[in-house]
């Protein structure tokens, strides 16, 4: 079957299911003979509609064989065998869409021709209802706070109502596609399906000759009399909201309202500002990135024609020192108090936690979240279980201070001022005495920065290790000071080791 009747008849298929002639539809979209993997998913979509479970998986199945990375087919696959009770393999469908995502908040399918946007936050609270559904309600409220990171404004209700049901050991409900919505082919492809008539009369719709009425062909006639000295910019440039910069190193953020990226991506510059903090667009999500982490990418056709006239060296192995944050409404603004450069600003509607451990940090959590989500997060912070951290709105940790699961926690957030709010923190190696899992460093090289983040030691010098930001770079404690460090200047010895 050549391209253009596959053309044809999906075409005619999706006209079908438009006026609920589902049958016709079916009947269309068996008869092509080597359907793409768009096709596939819109035929898996119809046996959804039908109830007709095991030919639905069938479809799903040729779909992902022709088009791996289709993660919205994975989605539709995990649903099929959820609906089925196979939860195992549910799982590892959820799994494997998330994967594909690849970090992104979502997939926008619009460009290829389905109207539906795959948000990762809804990946993820199905593979948490899956983890409910297997008995793993630890690992169901793990995937719950996680979706809590790619959250947009209209999924928040109902990320903290599955919490809520996971608290009380309940299922709650699965994000599910609609099915009616399916891949339609390109609407240039289908337009150039009318036959059409290329040898019309030719006639003149605009010229700078005076009176020029002429009807009919004849040779070009210049409409300038010097052409541009240079290819003209194309107008979806102009339309890009910011500068373009490509991202050269891994930036891990810190507070709510960092942005995380990874080399290679693009990103936009709205405003770059005197800390050398940059306030860029990635993926339709605004936030803060170091300036010293992007490179300006000149994408304009000039600069293309002037490309392989230079080489660039590669970036460094290790990532440049993390600029100082001066907080204000934007990252150019430093005009705060000294009680905003100390604490980050939140953002939307979320609340900044300050946390007084044996050092202080920050966590940013949602508005009035329940109790699970906030020892999560400090946890996670601490990289030690969420049983081993006990929480208290004051120094001293009794009966009335304590946080725990039973606490209403809206008399806690009640203290909360300017959406800010300080609890103190203690871990079981703390409380006992004993230290518990405790990791500790011997320094191989002195390392001196003028950096106020960075932790400045000397060759031999003890470190305990609180955090890995990422593969090259360490937080820790060391002489009564707190910072980061590069991971090549130590290496990690025993507990009691001499």
């Amino acid at each position: 079957m050549s391209f253009v009747d596959t053309l044809r008849q999906w075409n005619e298929a999706v006209t079908c299911v438009d006026r609920q002639d589902l049958t016709e539809a079916f009947r269309i979209f068996l008869s092509i003979q080597e359907p793409n993997s768009k096709i596939c998913f819109n035929i898996g979509c119809l046996h959804l509609l039908n109830k007709d479970l095991d030919a639905a998986e069938k479809a799903f199945d040729c779909s992902i064989r022709k088009d791996e990375h289709l993660a919205v087919a994975f989605f539709q696959r995990g649903i099929t065998f959820y609906k089925k009770e196979r939860y195992e393999e549910s799982l590892g469908d959820f799994q494997q869409a998330f994967k594909t995502l690849r970090g992104n908040q979502l997939i926008d399918y619009k460009a290829l021709g389905l109207r539906y946007k795959l948000y990762a936050c809804d990946v993820l609270n199905n593979m948490a209802l899956v983890e409910a559904q297997l008995g793993n309600w630890e690992k169901a409220q793990e995937c719950l706070v996680k979706a809590l990171d790619y959250k947009t404004e209209t999924k928040l209700n109902i990320i903290d109502k599955a919490l809520q049901s996971t608290l009380k050991q309940k299922l709650f409900k699965l994000v599910e596609f609609p099915s009616k919505v399916l891949f339609k082919p390109n609407t240039h492809y289908v337009a150039e399906l009318e036959k059409k008539d290329y040898l019309g009369k030719a006639k003149v719709v605009a010229s700078v000759v005076p009176q020029d009425n002429f009807s009919g062909f004849a040779p070009l006639q210049p409409q300038v009399q010097d052409g541009p000295l240079r290819p003209k910019e194309p107008e979806v440039l102009r339309a890009l909201e910011g500068e373009p910069h490509t991202v050269l190193f891994e930036f891990v953020p810190e507070t709510s309202d960092e942005l995380a990226v990874v080399p290679g991506n693009i990103v936009f510059v709205l405003q770059k500002g005197s800390d050398n903090w940059a306030s860029v667009i990635f993926n339709e999500r605004r936030g803060l990135v170091p300036y010293n982490y992007l490179e300006r990418l000149e994408i304009s056709l000039a600069s293309k024609q002037n490309e392989g006239q230079g080489t660039r060296a590669p970036p460094s192995r290790e990532p440049p020192t993390r600029p100082e944050r001066k907080q204000g409404p934007t990252a150019a603004d430093n005009s705060s108090g000294d009680a905003q450069r100390k604490d980050p600003r939140p953002a939307d509607n979320s609340y900044i936690v300050k946390v007084r451990f044996t050092f202080n940090f920050a966590v940013s959590v949602p508005a009035e979240c329940p109790y699970v989500t906030l020892i999560w997060k400090i946890s996670r912070k601490l990289k030690v279980p969420s049983a081993a951290v006990t929480l208290s709105l004051t120094s001293e940790a009794d009966e009335q201070s304590v946080i725990n699961a039973d606490t209403e926690m809206e008399s806690v957030w009640s203290r909360a001022s300017g959406r800010r709010i300080t609890l103190w923190c203690k871990t079981k190696e703390q409380t006992d005495g004993k230290p518990h899992g405790e990791i500790h460093l011997v320094a191989l090289h002195s390392f001196e920065s003028s950096n106020p983040e960075d932790l400045s030691f000397h060759q031999g010098d003890r470190i305990m290790l609180l955090s890995r930001v990422n593969q090259d770079w360490l937080e820790g404690q060391c002489n009564g000071s707190t910072g980061i460090f590069p991971a090549s200047f130590v290496e990690e010895v025993p507990v009691n080791g001499q």
